[in-house]
């Protein structure tokens, strides 16, 4: 099998990476998906309806789970908290100017923690990108805009303290609602801001979008479409429309998709989240927006938080890492 910097490698705009015996993708995935615990998506939707109800209890079991401790950290790498709610990691030999990436989990806006990223972002961190993990206020009990305006907050906090860090640049990210959340991020915020974007596998419509693979992959690949139904009345629970833009970008207008930053957008094509990641990302094609599409065939949501999917895990590490120090140092505008 060629080393993960060779698959990366060989990863373009609009490139599906295909699984092989060199690209053993659809291997792990399958893996994956058969050591998933029975009724697991059930049991995770029934907690979050639960609680759209009243009733948290069962959520919270769930958060607890999500938010085991996570392994050791790289050797070299360090961390810590810088206010509370978010975690800065980085190698203790950083050269000045290190890229920043504000990261935001994923969990259907509803559960996951820093802990539940710690193994991309101190993974990044060995790979020569410092990372601002942020726990943000969750649904249903802080509906949006909450998660949102954490996120906002985390990445101007950021801005005003990167060079006291040592670091340069700063781009946002997240995966699945994580990516939502970052997409989002930008567009509240001055244009210019944020430096790049790096999603993975984001939510773009909170809404059940009727695209092929919404269908195809709605039961067993990791995200049930089930589940993702009830992420999305969490998150909009408070009354809001789940057609606005800053909850489904993808329904933004063009004059707020332009605005953002250069994007990379790495989708699973076993994912019901599939089709609109490949459409949103052919969307800011058109209104001149720069998008680096990777697309890992046959994996499965998930490959970025939860260990099984070694594979495509590293693709997306290092084609993360080399995309973001690409893009130069950033300051905060004033007006807002």
């Amino acid at each position: 099998m060629p080393s993960l910097r060779l698959i990366a490698a060989t990863l373009a705009v609009g490139t599906v990476l295909s699984a092989s015996s060199q690209n053993p993708f659809k291997t792990e995935a399958d893996n994956f998906i058969a050591n998933m615990p029975s009724g697991l998506q059930t049991s995770q939707t029934e907690a979050v309806r639960a609680a759209i109800s009243g009733n948290t209890k069962p959520l919270q079991s769930v958060r607890a789970s999500r938010n085991a401790q996570p392994a050791p950290l790289p050797e070299g790498v360090t961390t810590r908290d810088t206010a509370p709610g978010m975690r800065l990691f980085m190698r203790s030999d950083a050269a000045a100017g290190t890229p920043l990436l504000v990261y935001f989990h994923g969990g259907g806006w509803t559960f996951g923690s820093i802990n539940s990223c710690t193994r991309y972002c101190a993974a990044m961190a060995d790979a020569g990108v410092a990372v601002l993990a942020v726990d943000y206020r969750l649904a249903p009990e802080h509906p949006y805009p909450a998660a949102l305006d954490d996120c906002v907050e985390a990445v101007r906090m950021a801005c005003d303290s990167v060079s006291a860090w040592g670091c340069g640049s700063v781009s946002a990210g997240g995966d699945s609602s994580g990516g939502n959340l970052a997409i989002a991020t930008a567009m509240r915020l001055p244009a210019g801001t944020l430096r790049s974007l790096v999603l993975f596998y984001p939510v773009t419509r909170a809404y059940d979008d009727g695209s092929p693979s919404y269908g195809m992959y709605g039961s067993g690949y990791g995200l049930d479409s089930a589940l993702m139904d009830a992420f999305n009345d969490a998150y909009t629970c408070g009354g809001a429309d789940c057609k606005n833009p800053l909850i489904s970008p993808a329904d933004a207008p063009d004059s707020m998709l332009s605005q953002l930053p250069p994007v990379m957008l790495v989708g699973a094509t076993r994912d019901i989240l599939y089709d609109q990641g490949v459409a949103f990302a052919r969307r800011l094609e058109t209104l001149g927006v720069p998008v680096s599409h990777h697309a890992m065939e046959d994996a499965v949501h998930l490959f970025i938080t939860v260990p099984g999917q070694p594979s495509a895990f590293g693709a997306a590490v290092e084609a993360s890492a080399n995309f973001i120090k690409e893009h130069g140092f950033c300051h905060l505008p004033q007006n807002d």
